[in-house]
């Protein structure tokens, strides 16, 4: 092989890699490895797909965790990395916590992972709500556990939430649905109880779960 074929190693900006205690989905209060993809203006680190699975092996060695969170940033943005830092097994159980808006780049994921989550607001369109129930159909197609995790931002109506999670259950039956309303929301009134009683009518697997606050609980 001339140097000009010679590949190129995979690396993408992460803004870490650190420990914490999941604060959402159906993991809420596992002591996790977060790999972090960095956002825009955040100070980040280039890893190759090498380094990251090496330095996810040091780490796991160092201490004891449930499992390894994938997220923050557009981590189906670097489907190609992950599926290189993640060909041969990781350490610990892998989980991708993401918006389910590439559901085209899951595939070449879906065999590393044991769980994929889907996080949204409430506040998504129409096709995004489409993009993300197709995330979750095809990771029930490949037999991986799944969930979709609502986090309310503003106000949605009691009745668009109910729309999603029952489109939640027809993209899969076995999704698990976790809701993680504002504080708050569950001290002041009823609301909730009330709108998890007929969410558990539309589906049987709904969870209501206070959020784990900061520094204790670690959000991507």
């Amino acid at each position: 092989m001339t140097p000009r074929e010679t590949p190129v190693p995979l690396g993408a900006a992460l803004a870490g890699i650190p420990s914490g205690v999941r604060s959402t989905g159906p993991w809420a209060g596992r002591r996790q490895l977060f790999v972090r993809f960095a956002r825009v203006a955040e100070t980040a680190t280039m890893f190759t797909a090498d380094a990251l699975r090496n330095e996810l092996v040091r780490l796991a060695q160092r201490s004891a965790y449930h499992s390894i969170a994938i997220c923050g940033g557009d981590p189906l943005g670097e489907a190609d990395f992950l599926a290189a830092a993640l060909d041969g097994g990781a350490p610990l159980s892998v989980m991708l916590d993401h918006d389910g808006q590439r559901p085209e780049s899951l595939d070449r994921l879906l065999k590393s992972l044991a769980l994929v989550q889907v996080t949204l607001t409430g506040e998504e369109t129409e096709e995004a709500l489409s993009r993300a129930m197709a995330t979750i159909r095809q990771s029930a197609d490949k037999h991986v556990a799944h969930a979709l995790v609502l986090m309310p931002k503003a106000d949605p109506s009691d009745g668009r939430l109910l729309r999603i999670v029952e489109q939640a259950k027809g993209a899969s039956a076995e999704t698990a649905v976790v809701v993680h309303p504002a504080a708050e929301s569950l001290s002041e009134d009823r609301r909730w109880l009330l709108w998890l009683e007929r969410a558990s009518v539309v589906h049987g697997d709904v969870r209501l779960l206070p959020l784990l606050p900061e520094p204790t609980g670690t959000r991507c």
